[in-house]
């Protein structure tokens, strides 16, 4: 039988990280798996749940959270509606909220203690976790989709001058038509940590096995980013999708019960990797 155990933790400045872990009943130390979402993403966005039981009933425990400042509240969980703390939000808190949800699936403190964790990172999230695997020995391997290559690939870098002048720039989220504020600190961290937040310079660091899926007709992430990712790391696997879309045919509101056929195929292929 599957389950779904959710908690609550305290990410970067205090605000709250939402969380769930689905996995069989009967495999309560089963291996975890822990996926990042993207950009203007939460946890139950779309297909995510069908992907965490469909990882359960294959044997592992899959754990999905919110973010701290990814707009999303406890109250409000798959609607961004705090957005302040969407334009507080920075690439460090981030990796800063990655680090504790990995210290959570590795302590025991909520659940039973991981030796480690494979990583699943989407878009944005791939970014992140390129980073984290680099830094993170507990991250035993790596899975990103429709990963970006570099945090300054997610606007036009024109827009940075006014951006600056401003303080703040607005991202139209087509879904629900909200101008989403983002305050111009995203780009001094991006200033101040130049190294660390070098996507490519992390990917070839990165030691892990590392599995590297993009779709051919990604509309939003251009395929030439997991080439780019590819050239700096040769030692990833790069698996291209033919006729893989950015979401590999999910969508929000999904109301199907079963995995569109890309996605699935991406989740037979990451649980073949993982169990390799």
């Amino acid at each position: 039988m599957v389950r779904k155990d959710n908690y609550t933790l305290p990410g970067a400045k205090g605000r709250p990280m939402l969380i769930d872990v689905t996995y069989e009943d009967a495999l309560k130390n089963a291996p975890v798996v822990i996926f990042a979402h993207g950009f203007k993403g939460f946890k139950d966005w779309g297909t995510h749940n069908l992907v965490a039981d469909y990882f359960a009933r294959n044997g592992f425990r899959y754990l999905k959270f919110n973010f701290s400042h990814n707009g999303t509240t406890p109250d409000h969980p798959t609607d961004f509606a705090d957005l302040i703390a969407f334009s507080d939000n920075t690439f460090s808190i981030e990796l800063e909220d990655l680090d504790t949800i990995i210290d959570f699936a590795c302590s025991g403190s909520g659940m039973a203690a991981a030796n480690g964790v494979f990583l699943i990172g989407h878009s944005m999230g791939g970014g992140i976790s390129i980073i984290k695997s680099a830094e993170d020995r507990r991250i035993k391997k790596l899975v990103t989709m429709a990963s970006i290559s570099g945090f300054r690939n997610l606007w036009p870098q024109q827009s940075e001058a006014q951006w600056y002048l401003q303080g703040v720039i607005y991202m139209h989220n087509s879904r629900t038509g909200q101008q989403m504020p983002l305050k111009s600190t995203l780009l001094d961290d991006l200033d101040k940590h130049p190294l660390r937040l070098n996507i490519q310079a992390k990917a070839a660091e990165v030691q892990q096995p590392w599995l590297l899926v993009h779709g051919d007709i990604d509309p939003t992430v251009p395929l030439d980013h997991a080439k780019e990712l590819h050239t700096a790391q040769p030692k990833a696997e790069l698996v291209i999708i033919k006729g893989g879309d950015h979401v590999l045919g999910a969508s929000h509101p999904y109301t199907g019960d079963t995995l569109p056929t890309s996605l699935q195929g991406f989740c037979d292929r990451t649980i073949a990797f993982f169990n390799y």
